[in-house]
C-alpha cells in the first residue's frame, strides 16, 4: 500500500506539472497574441495619423473638442430629428450660440445655449427662439415628414444655418428661408440688452435681404464698414483673388438692388487653392491684426461629395480682395460625429476668438454639434506663410 500510494503521489504530482506547463504555454501564446495585437493596432496606419497629430499638430489645422459632439438632438419635438449649423456670439462673457433645430415635423427652427468656457453648455433653451411664419405648405408637401426623402439638410422648411454678429448695440442674425423649394437670405435683429435678458419675442423682422429664387449663405461683417453694413454674399469673385460684398445704409432696401450673386451650384468647377467647387462662407468674418479671417466651405476633386473647410484673409481696408488663402483644408468630415448621418460633412456658422483662442463651431454630419479650436496667431501666421500670396496684390519686390 506505500507503494501504491507514493506512486499515485507521484502521477498526481506529474499531472499537476503537465497542466502547469501547458497553462504556462498557453499564457505565454496569449501574451504573444495580445502584445502583437496592441502593437499591431498601434503601429496601424489610422494609430500612427492620430499620435502625429497629437505629436506634432499642424499649426494651420482646427483641432476638435475631446467633448464633442457639444450639442445632439433633444427630447423636444421641435429639436428630435437634428441640431446643427450653430451661429456664435461672445457677450458677458459667456458664449452664446443660436443654431439650426429639426424637429420630427422636417421644420428648421431656431434654438438657443449659453457657456461660460465655449465648451460645456451649460444653459440650453427648451423652445425655440425663433419660427418662421407658414414654414410649409401642406398641400405640397407629404403630410409625414420623412429624413430618407429629405437627406439634405434633413428638413423642408423653415429657418437654415442661421450666422450672427453684434454692430452697434444690436444683434443680427441671418438665416436661410427655405419655403416652397425656394432660398432666400433674411435677417432679424434685436437689442443686446434684449437678447441678454432672453426677450426672444422681441425679434425684428425678418427682412428679405436677397432677390432671387436660390440666395443663401449670406453673412453680414461684425461691424460696418465706411459707415454702412457690409454683406459678403458671395465668395466667388471675378477671379479667385476676389470675394463679392454689397454695402448698404438700410439693410430693407437690399432686396431691391440688381447685383450679381453667383449661384454656386451653377458655377462651373475651377481649380482654386485645394478645392474645385467653391460653396459658401462659413462663419461671419473675424477681424484680426492681419486681416479679415474668412472660413468657407468647399470640395475637392477627390472626395468630391465632402464638405470641407477653407480659410482666407480678406483685406481690412478693402474686404473684396484676397490676401491669402490657406493650401489644404483646415478642418475635414473624418470623425464618426461628422459622417453619421449625411456623411462627409464639417458645416461651420460660428467663430468666436476667447483669450487668444479660435473656437469654431460647426454642424457633423447634419446631425450635431461640435466645435474646433486654434491659436489665433499661430493659426493666421502658419495661413500667411503656408499660402501663395495673391499675385493682384503682391509688392513688386514680391513678384520678382
Amino acid at each position: 500500500m506505500p507503494h501504491y500510494g507514493m506512486r499515485m503521489l507521484l502521477y498526481k504530482s506529474s499531472l499537476f506539472m503537465s497542466l502547469l506547463f501547458w497553462a504556462n504555454i498557453i499564457a505565454l501564446l496569449f501574451s504573444f497574441f495580445v502584445v502583437g495585437a496592441v502593437l499591431g493596432a498601434f503601429f496601424s496606419e489610422t494609430v500612427r495619423e492620430r499620435l502625429a497629430k497629437i505629436l506634432h499638430p499642424k499649426l494651420l489645422e482646427l483641432v476638435r473638442s475631446l467633448h464633442n459632439p457639444i450639442l445632439k438632438p433633444g427630447s423636444h419635438p421641435w429639436m428630435a430629428e437634428a441640431v446643427l449649423n450653430p451661429a456664435a456670439t461672445i457677450l458677458n462673457g459667456r458664449t452664446h450660440l443660436i443654431y439650426r433645430a429639426i424637429g420630427s415635423d422636417g421644420v428648421s427652427r431656431l434654438g438657443y445655449a449659453s457657456s461660460p468656457d465655449g465648451i460645456t453648455f451649460d444653459k440650453r433653451l427648451p423652445y425655440p427662439i425663433y419660427a418662421a411664419r407658414n414654414p410649409h405648405d401642406l398641400a405640397v408637401h407629404l403630410r409625414r415628414y420623412s429624413p430618407v426623402l429629405y437627406p439634405s439638410g434633413g428638413s423642408w422648411g423653415g429657418c437654415e444655418d442661421p450666422r450672427m454678429v453684434v454692430i452697434d448695440g444690436k444683434v443680427y442674425v441671418t438665416f436661410n428661408m427655405f419655403e416652397n423649394w425656394q432660398l432666400r437670405v433674411a435677417v432679424i435683429w434685436m437689442s443686446v440688452e434684449d437678447f441678454l435678458a432672453e426677450r426672444f419675442y422681441a425679434w425684428r423682422g425678418p427682412v428679405i435681404l436677397s432677390h432671387s429664387e436660390r440666395d443663401k449663405n449670406w453673412v453680414l461683417f461684425p461691424e460696418k464698414i465706411g459707415g454702412q453694413f457690409a454683406v459678403l454674399h458671395s465668395i466667388i469673385g471675378d477671379d479667385e483673388h476676389q470675394v463679392r460684398i454689397e454695402y448698404t445704409n438700410d439693410l430693407t432696401s437690399l432686396r431691391q438692388r440688381d447685383f450679381i450673386s453667383p449661384d454656386p451650384q451653377k458655377v462651373p468647377d475651377q481649380l482654386v487653392a485645394w478645392h474645385v467647387h467653391t460653396r459658401s462662407a462659413g462663419p461671419p468674418p473675424l477681424k484680426t491684426a492681419k486681416g479679415w479671417l474668412v472660413l468657407y466651405h468647399a470640395n475637392d476633386a477627390k472626395e468630391g461629395h465632402r464638405y470641407k473647410l477653407g480659410a482666407m484673409l480678406l483685406d481690412l481696408v478693402d474686404p473684396t480682395k484676397v490676401l491669402y488663402r490657406a493650401a489644404a483644408p483646415v478642418l475635414s468630415p473624418d470623425e464618426p460625429y461628422e459622417n453619421h448621418g449625411k456623411p462627409g460633412i464639417v458645416y461651420a456658422g460660428g467663430a468666436v476668438v476667447r483669450d487668444g483662442q479660435l473656437y469654431v463651431y460647426y454642424g457633423g454630419a447634419d446631425k450635431i454639434i461640435a466645435v474646433a479650436t486654434a491659436k489665433l496667431d499661430e493659426f493666421l501666421d502658419e495661413l500667411i506663410k503656408g499660402s501663395q500670396p495673391s499675385l493682384a496684390h503682391m509688392t513688386p519686390a514680391q513678384a520678382v
